[in-house]
């Protein structure tokens, strides 16, 4: 990179490869799978009704695709500054804003109410790359790996977050 600050220090390097994992707290439960796929305006019956999820071959009604992997039902702890309670890595990154890159998601079977999910974080990498608008951004990918109570994968969650400084940033 050229005079600009190097995001990508030793320190963070460091982090590359830590996990962090959440154990079950409770069965996600009916009223949640219901709540989601209405925050969603999805009146899917499989999401709503045992007898049609039953005729569609599930031994209950199911929840939504997405849900498994936006759901923070794994965590107990006190939301951050933002309101958000569920996994954060905490970079010791300053001066940037973090924007959400994107998602890339694989389901292996559909959740169920009577699931205990536990997930498990990978940070998977770190790569500077040059930014459109000058100067550098910093790329962190992650997967979460979602499980039930029996340790069998229900979905998988790639995440890239996008870090770039603020104007007049140090």
């Amino acid at each position: 990179m050229s005079a600009e600050r190097t995001l990508l220090t030793d320190e963070l390097k460091s982090w590359i490869g830590r996990e962090v994992s959440y154990p079950a707290r409770e069965e996600l439960g009916r009223a949640s799978i219901r709540y989601f796929a209405m925050a969603l305006a999805d009146d899917n019956p499989l999401y709503r009704d045992d007898a049609y999820a039953q005729e569609a071959g599930h031994p209950s009604l199911v929840a939504p695709p997405t849900f498994v992997v936006e759901t923070c039902q794994y965590a107990d702890r006190p939301p951050n500054h933002h309101g958000y309670i569920g996994h954060g890595w905490d970079l010791p990154i300053e001066g940037c804003r973090m924007i959400r890159a994107g998602n890339a998601y694989e389901f292996i079977r559909p959740v169920l109410p009577s699931d205990r999910v536990s997930v498990t974080w990978t940070l998977e990498d770190m790569v500077e790359r040059p930014s459109s608008r000058g100067g550098s951004q910093l790329f962190v990918s992650s997967v979460a790996r979602h499980y039930d109570a029996d340790g069998e994968l229900l979905a998988v969650n790639r995440e890239t977050l996008v870090y770039q400084p603020l104007e007049g940033g140090t």
